[in-house]
């Protein structure tokens, strides 16, 4: 069993559903909002970490990956897949865009400026400021909820392959307020080219992240090339493109 007894396939569905809107209204807010209130964001990842406590039994949490993988060696392979992502993501919005906005890390680089004054910031200071929360909160919420308690859901009503497209939709789409969907002077907009490259590569990486969870049998593989992402992700910001 899944779910808690008082929770059936169908009701888990329709909260899962109402999650995935929650915490997306409240990343828009956290990202694209006033900067006083971007710390709804990291709250909506440590509440996305927790739900499997809340809602599912000790096995739930089992087949949701929350267990040891079956080999050590995956480890090394969380770590190859997730430092070879983000050097991909890299390399193709440089040789894409260079140093424009439709450049998704030059965006997300924009995003990190628009929080304080970095002018002064040495590359060490950016990385103990910026990329440790990204290292931390969102690889943690996001693969638990989406590759862990979303799939697992999802696969009670749907087939794995099936289930696997809808979560990594849904986590493609919302990464669109990190890229994509842009703040102006005059207002939001949209960047159509880049930002639709954007949600391919968001799509894949998810779908990596699926792969790399359901093959080993542990969440905790698909945590660590998130993780690895996002601090690749962020050298490459800070050394490159700062």
């Amino acid at each position: 069993m899944l779910y808690k007894k008082f929770i059936s396939p169908s009701v888990s569905l329709i909260i899962m559903g109402a999650l995935v809107i929650g915490f997306s209204a409240v990343r828009a807010l956290g990202v694209l909002g006033p900067s006083s209130l971007r710390w709804v964001l990291p709250l909506s990842f440590c509440v996305m970490a927790i739900l499997p406590w809340a809602l599912l039994t000790a096995n739930g949490r089992r087949q949701i990956g929350l267990q040891r993988p079956d080999m050590a060696s995956r480890y090394i392979l969380a770590i190859v897949t997730g430092t070879g992502a983000a050097l991909l993501c890299f390399a193709l919005g440089y040789l894409l865009f260079g140093k424009a906005v439709d450049n998704w890390f030059v965006n997300i680089g924009n995003s990190y400026k628009a929080m304080m004054d970095t002018s002064a910031m040495s590359f060490w200071m950016l990385s103990l400021i910026f990329t440790i929360p990204a290292m931390l909160f969102s690889p943690i919420g996001e693969e638990i909820f989406y590759r862990g308690q979303l799939q697992k859901t999802l696969e009670q009503t749907f087939s794995i392959n099936t289930s696997t497209v809808i979560e990594c939709t849904l986590f493609a789409l919302i990464h669109q307020v990190h890229h994509g969907i842009i703040k102006t002077e005059s207002g939001l907009t949209y960047l159509p080219l880049s930002g639709a490259l954007w949600f391919v590569l968001m799509f894949l990486v998810a779908w990596m992240f699926a792969w790399l969870r359901a093959s080993s049998g542990s969440i905790y593989i698909g945590i660590l090339s998130h993780m690895v992402f996002n601090i690749a992700m962020n050298t490459c910001i800070f050394l490159f493109l700062w």
